[in-house]
């Protein structure tokens, strides 16, 4: 166990030079300024950000920032984050007098990279319809956590569930996120869709093993949410 958890905490770093990296920004419309805010969106989208730098831009549907935008840059590599530059002064204007005016003061920005080890989906196979679920690591605890989710990839392929996940870098408190692709769509999450998680995970692991799952969650992470979030294709750039 304990060679596993070295093993996941050293990924990040075995990947900086693969396009493993995905940059997370959100963005929160003025209620007022939506459509001009989206029309701006768009134009800068397709005008300055291709290539490593596409992106993916989604609605928040639910949970805490529901109402807010998603915008997810990359995949990209540290080595080509590093050469990156600011994107140069006629983006930047672009960014600030186009499209920022219509934003209100709330927002973040992320780094996270990719775990392949740990996820059931290729980073590139996107989905339309995601459910992201964060996971905040108690002090110390991040290993564990890493350990948890590897128990819970063998029940995410016998569902045929496509799950990528992620470890936030550098971007404030130790955080694992998995992302539920639904490929089929959000009636996936239907309880009768698929068996319950708990059903598959005794299943594979024993009578009395979900049970045992959940205590130690409850030792390792501190807090969790989750939401769903719904493809813009108009608004990106890929």
């Amino acid at each position: 166990m304990k060679k596993f958890i070295l093993f996941t905490l050293l990924i990040p770093l075995m990947g900086m030079g693969q396009k493993n990296v995905l940059n997370a920004t959100r963005v929160f419309p003025k209620t007022d300024k939506v459509l001009e805010f989206e029309k701006a969106l768009m134009a800068h989208a397709k005008k300055y950000h291709k290539g490593d730098w596409s992106w993916r831009v989604y609605d928040i549907q639910s949970g805490p920032d529901a109402g807010g935008v998603h915008i997810t840059e990359g995949p990209s590599s540290w080595e080509s984050l590093d050469s990156r530059g600011n994107l140069g002064a006629e983006h930047n204007t672009d960014w600030n007098k186009a499209v920022a005016i219509y934003l209100t003061d709330r927002g973040s920005s992320a780094y996270f990279d990719y775990n392949d080890s740990l996820s059931t989906v290729k980073l590139s196979d996107w989905a339309d319809k995601i459910v992201i679920n964060h996971m905040y690591p108690k002090p110390g605890m991040i290993g564990d956590v890493m350990g948890l989710v590897s128990k819970l990839k063998k029940v995410w392929i016998e569902g045929d569930e496509s799950v990528a996940v992620y470890q936030a870098n550098s971007s404030g408190g130790p955080q694992i996120i998995t992302v539920t692709r639904l490929k089929k769509g959000l009636k996936e999450l239907a309880p009768t869709y698929r068996k319950p998680l708990p059903e598959r995970f005794n299943a594979i692991y024993g009578d009395g093993s979900w049970d045992h799952f959940l205590q130690d969650y409850a030792k390792c992470v501190g807090n969790r949410w989750s939401e769903i979030l719904i493809y813009r294709p108009e608004l990106s750039s890929k």
